[in-house]
């Protein structure tokens, strides 16, 4: 299976970003989710792109339509201990049976019909919030900035940091995966590896719950 993208959220309004761009990532484009109560910033890579999230409109978030997806408790990780990042995988035929009994989200952003699939995870909650949009395979990025700074191009590997592993079918389906692994750990925490680390240099941001090995 393969990352499309990861979310992080974030409780400073997206300021948090700045440090990215610091670091010698270009920033992409932003859009605000209409109905959702969420706005975001944004930063491509040649297979993969990374976001970070926060919450504009807590009425919205903690709507009727908004609150069964589970996305207000990530928002609140500060308080509840639930994991900030969120998990979107390529929506290709390998992963239909881990979204098989999928919550069905149909956001006022698509077309009628389309609709995300999501697991909240929330009997595992140091678990990333996971789901997979209804376009079939990977969005080629034909407009977005790639070109970063500091000569990241490719997310190689993913590595989730959680503080308990059930065996269900949630991670049965990933045993064998080779490019996103959940590893036991007393902290919540996301490792991404780029180009296989070939640079040799590794970058952490504390306050994202994020390293970056390149």
């Amino acid at each position: 299976m393969t990352s499309d993208h990861i979310f992080i959220f974030t409780n400073d309004n997206g300021k948090i970003a700045d440090q990215l761009v610091e670091f010698g990532l270009k920033e992409g484009s932003n859009r605000v989710h209409v109905g959702q109560g969420t706005t975001n910033r944004k930063f491509y890579f040649e297979n993969f792109f990374m976001e970070i999230l926060w919450v504009h409109d807590e009425t919205e978030i903690n709507s009727e339509l908004i609150k069964p997806i589970g996305l207000w408790q990530r928002a609140n990780y500060h308080f509840n201990g639930f994991s900030p990042f969120g998990l979107c995988l390529v929506n290709t035929d390998e992963t239909d049976k881990l979204f098989e009994n999928a919550f069905k989200y149909q956001p006022a952003y698509f077309p009628e019909g389309m609709t995300i699939d999501i697991l909240k995870n929330e009997y595992q909650p140091s678990f990333p919030w996971t789901f997979r949009l209804p376009f079939k395979g990977q969005k080629k990025n034909e407009i977005e900035p790639t070109n970063h700074r500091n000569g990241i191009k490719e997310l190689t590997k993913v590595d989730f940091f959680v503080s308990t592993i059930n065996d269900d079918n949630f991670t049965q389906v990933f045993l064998g995966q080779e490019k996103i692994n959940f590893i036991k750990s007393d902290r919540i925490w996301l490792n991404l590896t780029f180009d296989d680390a070939k640079q040799g240099l590794v970058k952490e941001f504390e306050e994202l719950k994020l390293t970056i090995k390149y």
